[in-house]
């Protein structure tokens, strides 16, 4: 398991300004991007990026690197709904965009990051020399143009990811309407606590407040780390999920259930139960990609259906009761060595040493001295991360790292 990026800050008053941030669900927006948003900031932010987007399948024979960027040339401008759209110009790779280009040329990632690091020449050496070995090969160029006039040439566009020719188009806005569209057709009550969006992924936590158990046994003697609150005071739980998508080959479209700790705030994913749609499709033709209304309104009725289903499955009583008894048989565990347990577990898991640190931290505060609390102190960690792939990362890794913490002793 690929261990999660290391987070940005690990001083007491770095940590707590995060915290802060995260209570006070503040946003912090880039043009494309955000942490800990509402729902109408995303929804304009998707907006904003989707008449931008440009999306063209290119063979090998029309692309090259030029220092450092991908310059697309040769292919032909196409007339769409929104006008004339033209595709050559450079664009500006996206980390995303290099880990695409690495995989799809099988240049080594590492090597790939050190080139653009020291050498660009050597990195536009290399990347069209194989662009040359296959000029047919064709593959999806996912990107901003960096004009926003209709018919303008792109000027300096961002390659956001370089996929299969075989990729299918399920965008961010898209899906967010269809699994909005699903949980009001649920017809169970529900509200969007909080919205990350970033290069790679899209992420939308949803809870039900009506949907709620206690959880004394896996709450006994654990305080927020953030405000002190005591579990046994406040041992309920929420049941809740997380819907997920990206946009450029980082994972598909979920819907992850995900349990909410109500004294601190902490999440519990259970990911061994998650709901998935693939970006799978046939072969497109070159040029601009544009889907027709039939394509997508299937895809979109799929994802609509599944998030409903979805929904009734997660958000019962009997599926976070059965959650929650599964987690209390290993959570009650008391550690002997806390500090060693947290280090196998850290190890185990590939998580980084700055975050352990900080888990232990976290561990500490929260005054659990068993495997739950090396679990709540996971997931409270990932609260204070600015950066919602790392968040999202760790927080994944809280159950195994009780199942981990339970066996360790």
């Amino acid at each position: 398991m690929a261990p999660p990026p290391e987070p940005a800050e690990t001083n007491s008053e770095g940590e707590h300004r995060m915290t802060q941030q995260f209570a006070e669900r503040a946003v912090n927006v880039a043009p494309t991007g955000a942490r800990n948003a509402d729902l109408s900031d995303l929804v304009r932010i998707l907006e904003e990026g989707q008449h931008r987007k440009l999306d063209v399948i290119a063979p090998a024979s029309a692309l090259r690197m030029r220092g450092g960027n991908v310059q697309v040339e040769g292919v032909e401008s196409q007339l769409t709904t929104s006008g004339v759209t033209r595709v050559d110009g450079i664009y500006r790779p996206t980390a995303v965009a290099d880990e695409g280009i690495s995989d799809k040329l099988r240049i080594p990632l590492a090597y790939l990051r050190r080139m653009r690091a020291e050498n660009v020449p050597l990195l536009d050496e290399n990347v069209n020399a194989w662009l040359r070995e296959e000029p047919g090969r064709r593959f999806m160029l996912r990107a901003f143009r960096g004009d926003d006039a209709p018919g303008a040439a792109p000027g300096e566009g961002v390659a956001r990811a370089l996929l299969s020719d075989s990729y299918k188009l399920m965008d961010n806005l898209d899906m967010l309407l269809a699994a909005l569209d699903g949980l009001k057709q649920s017809g169970h009550p529900t509200r969007v606590t909080g919205c990350d969006l970033t290069d790679r992924r899209m992420y939308v936590r949803v809870e039900s407040e009506e949907v709620a158990t206690q959880a004394r046994n896996l709450l006994r003697g654990y305080r927020s780390p953030f405000d002190g609150r005591s579990g046994d005071e406040l041992p309920m739980i929420f049941a809740g999920f997380v819907i997920s998508n990206s946009e450029v080959g980082s994972g598909a479209y979920t819907v992850t259930p995900r349990a909410v700790i109500r004294v601190c705030g902490n999440g519990l994913t259970m990911t061994k139960d998650v709901m998935r749609a693939v970006h799978l499709g046939g072969k497109q033709d070159e040029g601009v990609v544009s889907w027709s209304g039939q394509t997508q309104r299937k895809t979109l009725e799929l994802i609509t259906s599944k998030t409903s289903d979805a929904v009734r499955t997660f958000l019962s009583r009997e599926y976070v009761e059965a959650k929650v008894r599964e987690l209390e048989a290993a959570a009650g565990k008391p550690l002997e060595e806390p500090t060693k347990t947290i280090e196998h577990v850290t190890k185990s898991l590939s998580i980084g040493a700055e975050a352990k640190d900080m888990i232990l931290s976290h561990f500490i505060r929260g005054g659990q001295m068993t495997a739950g609390g090396v679990m709540q102190a996971v997931t409270s960690t990932a609260q204070t991360l600015t950066d919602a792939d790392q968040a999202a990362s760790l927080e994944a890794l809280a159950v195994p790292a009780l199942t981990a913490a339970a066996a360790h002793g």
